[in-house]
């Protein structure tokens, strides 16, 4: 990977970039066609349709061999960036992210900015030039080497809610967005494989979440000529909760840009089970007594962890899982059928924090994965056991 330096003047760069992307055609962005974009690279053709492996934040809890065996050909995570120090290519999701690249996988990379308890900067501030320095230390690492950088992770929920009440949000993606775009042009001017997203939007699906400030974000992604699309993540509490979200973006971006969803699950529906009493034939299978709530078979797991066959019976008897058992499936066929799909992500593996401190008020990201590592002995070798339903969707979905 070659060495990549930058002179920049943030101020500098950021009004002139701001500039540009306001006043040099990008209000009517509508107009333009998906060959306008001089930085276009080579990996168009690769952007339709793909389905990836996402571990979040947790580098350490995925190997190659477990992508491998789940034929996985694209990863993705997020560099939370208060994390980011001098050399970005040695924190742990971006360095995954490069090795993944130089082992032949496509790759996704969100920026993450934690403002949920703190206010977000505004524009020629120390802050702001803080954040654009790290900004700039990440780019230097991954650009034309990650296949697609996500400009923010989940900012609606990132963020204080004044923040997003007042423009502020809004304002500072913005100046993110034009500050990557500019840097991106002064590097590569003959082109760069990285593509642009604007981070993930959530809770689409409540009407109240569909605001003036969404609104913003998917005209800004609209009108600015650079970013290809933007992400969602739908975690909702029925499939059918789904399809609002694309009935909300696709009418407002640009017929030449496509969405990436790199989360997507029924966390929510998982999560009204956990105090449910198990399924009575389970409880006579496996000695439980009939009273025991769902949680509790989780948690038992988690300390002693169950042979797979049996971890597999306890989610099949369970009517909630079992009718929702292809929601992986389902939701593809969903996502490819509009033809706008770039790269949707799922889940890998239970990390240690799904597993911590398990209990009825804990949110079940651990039913989402791939892998039932956390919860179910290895009977594959050196891979973990495999979850019930979404491992073999997965892998079929690959062909």
């Amino acid at each position: 990977m070659e060495t990549r330096t930058s002179s920049l003047s943030r101020r500098g760069v950021l009004a002139a970039s701001v500039g540009a992307l306001l006043a040099a055609g990008c209000t009517n962005g509508e107009q333009q066609d998906a060959g306008d974009d001089p930085d276009e690279g080579d990996t168009a053709d690769e952007l339709s349709g793909k389905l990836g492996a996402n571990f979040n934040e947790h580098a350490d809890s995925v190997t190659f061999d477990e992508l491998r065996g789940l034929s996985a050909s694209w990863l993705r995570g997020f560099v939370p960036m208060p994390e980011v120090k001098a050399d970005a290519s040695r924190q742990r999701a971006v360095k995954l992210l490069i090795d993944a690249h130089d082992q032949g996988f496509g790759t996704v990379l969100s920026l993450k900015f934690p403002f949920h308890r703190q206010p977000i900067p505004r524009p020629d501030t120390q802050a702001m030039t803080a954040e654009l320095t790290r900004v700039d230390k990440v780019l230097q690492a991954v650009l034309d080497t990650v296949d697609v950088l996500t400009i923010g992770n989940e900012p609606f929920i990132e963020s204080r809610p004044q923040d997003i009440a007042s423009d502020a949000m809004n304002t500072y993606y913005e100046t993110v967005a034009a500050h990557v775009i500019a840097y991106r042009k002064r590097h590569f001017p003959s082109g760069c494989r990285t593509r642009l997203y604007m981070g993930a939007l959530n809770r689409l699906g409540q009407p109240d979440e569909r605001t003036r400030a969404t609104a913003r974000w998917l005209s800004f992604t609209r009108r600015t000529p650079e970013i290809e699309g933007v992400d969602i993540h739908p975690h909702v509490a029925a499939p059918e909760k789904v399809q609002p979200f694309l009935d909300y973006i696709l009418p407002r971006l640009r017929k030449d840009q496509k969405f990436l969803v790199t989360e997507f699950s029924l966390i929510h529906l998982w999560k009204k089970h956990l105090k449910d009493t198990i399924p009575a034939e389970f409880a006579r299978r496996y000695d439980f007594p009939p009273d025991t709530p769902v949680w509790k078979v989780i948690s038992e797991a988690i300390d002693r962890p169950v042979p797979e066959e049996q971890w597999h019976d306890f989610l099949a008897m369970s009517p909630w899982f079992e009718t929702n058992k292809h929601f992986l499936r389902d939701q593809m066929r969903r996502f490819r059928d509009t033809g706008r799909l770039a790269v949707a992500t799922y889940g890998v593996t239970q990390s240690e924090a799904m597993a911590r401190n398990f209990g009825p008020d804990k949110q079940p990201w651990l039913l989402n994965s791939l892998y039932a590592n956390q919860t179910a002995k290895p009977p594959h070798g050196d891979l973990p056991a495999r979850s019930y339903g979404f491992f073999d969707d997965f892998r079929a979905l690959q062909q």
